[in-house]
């Protein structure tokens, strides 16, 4: 393999979205993805603000000429089966970015790679990296096995690591850490036939809750296909058995309106799961070396932010190397600035996430009381996250216990903890 500018190692959402940036910067960028594409993902629901990084790497007009479902709503039901009218985006942004979609990601990860490499990003499949290099407490390159079981070594003066939930840097280095409050499990699986509202609510996000804080997605995709999937606490789920389908089964049973949306669809796949769905690492860099996307973190997915974080911080990495391999500084200091602002705006989901889940919380009292903030509220839910919502959180604070902000996100700078040492 030539030398390239930038190795980026993972070819999702983050590491695509941040070798296209990169390569319209007119950088050499080389991503290694461990799996050959097609690949299966959960995460299927775009929020409005995904718009703007998808227009920034020329991903629009591809995704109007999808057969994604449009998704132009979210609605919720409560735990009696009752449901609200849809909240139409447009109702409250004046926008095209109102109108987003609900995607299979095997097809959506795809269209990104595929992206990447028209915009000059070389895209490599079966690269699995192990570990990254170290030369004197600097990283830089990776090291592991290509397609054929041979290892191999790559160098650059940057390595991005967007290498999702199998965190790289992130288990090299200990920097994982837990978000133990939002510490759940989901249990998904796939339906065919599922009853849809009529006209633009049929797109919609509905969350629908069951008891203890619980909640199930339905999300509509493309061919008539539905997921559902639910999220809870590991002690709630599995009370009474270790069986997934019965946990699934007995879980869809707690709430009236799903049963009926179900009651003429069949079951088309296994039920599936995964837990540990709130973490982050301690640090974003360090000298030689950047995260984003889940390699970074990942928040609780009830306002399915999931792909629109990935897709920021694959942007603002993206803009922070370009600036660090400009000035000649690829240091652990060239990213701090994207890590305050990245999590800067983590931080505001998760607060709306812990209000989510307080018990106490009242969004019908909490309008009805401060009117004028319901505009911030939507902003936040709508992926708006570089705002100010300093007043929107003091008052929330009246309804549900809002956690104070972590602090994480910081660059980790090897001489200094050389010197400590």
């Amino acid at each position: 393999m030539s030398t390239p500018e930038v190795i980026v190692v993972g070819a999702g959402p983050a590491g695509t979205t941040a070798a296209t940036v990169l390569a319209q910067h007119g950088h050499k960028v080389t991503v290694l993805d461990k799996s050959a594409f097609p690949r299966y993902h959960i995460g299927e629901s775009l929020i409005p603000y995904t718009y703007f990084t998808l227009e920034r790497i020329g991903m629009l007009d591809k995704m109007r000429a999808s057969h994604f479902t449009k998704k132009y709503s979210i609605c919720f039901v409560s735990t009696d089966g009752k449901q609200s009218q849809p909240f139409f985006f447009d109702s409250h942004f004046d926008h095209p970015a109102t109108q987003t979609w609900q995607v299979r990601r095997s097809e959506f990860d795809a269209m990104l790679r595929d992206n990447a490499r028209e915009k000059g990003a070389e895209i490599r499949h079966g690269y699995q990296a192990k570990r990254l290099v170290l030369e004197d407490g600097r990283v830089v390159g990776v090291a592991g096995t290509d397609a054929a079981g041979k290892e191999f070594e790559l160098r650059a003066p940057i390595v991005l690591d967007a290498s999702g939930r199998d965190c790289l840097s992130v288990n090299q280095f200990n920097w994982r850490r837990p978000d133990v409050p939002l510490d759940r499990f989901a249990i998904w699986t796939y339906w065919k036939g599922a009853t849809r509202d009529a006209g633009r609510a049929g797109g919609a996000t509905t969350v629908c809750y069951i008891p203890d804080k619980g909640w199930f997605w339905y999300i509509p995709l493309h061919d008539d296909v539905m997921s559902v999937g639910v999220v809870a606490k590991k002690e709630y789920l599995f009370r009474d058995t270790q069986d997934l389908s019965e946990i699934y089964h007995r879980e869809v049973r707690e709430n009236k309106w799903l049963v009926e949306h179900l009651a003429p669809a069949k079951q088309i796949e296994d039920v599936q799961i995964t837990n540990e769905y709130s973490y982050r690492s301690q640090h974003c860099a360090t000298d030689g070396l950047v995260l984003a996307g889940d390699a970074f973190n990942f928040l609780d997915p009830v306002f399915s932010s999931g792909a629109f974080f990935a897709l920021r911080s694959g942007e603002l990495a993206a803009d922070a190397v370009h600036a660090a391999l400009v000035k000649g500084d690829t240091s652990a200091a060239a990213f701090a600035g994207y890590g305050k602002q990245y999590c800067n705006g983590v931080e505001n989901m998760r607060r709306l996430v812990y209000a989510f889940y307080d018990p106490s919380t009242n969004y019908g009292s909490f309008i009805r009381k401060y009117p004028e903030l319901k505009a911030d509220l939507t902003d936040c839910i709508i992926g708006a996250v570089d705002k100010d919502f300093t007043k929107l959180f003091a008052a929330f604070g009246e309804f549900a216990k809002i956690p104070p902000l972590l602090d994480f996100g910081t660059p980790y700078f090897p001489q200094r903890a050389a010197a400590k040492a």
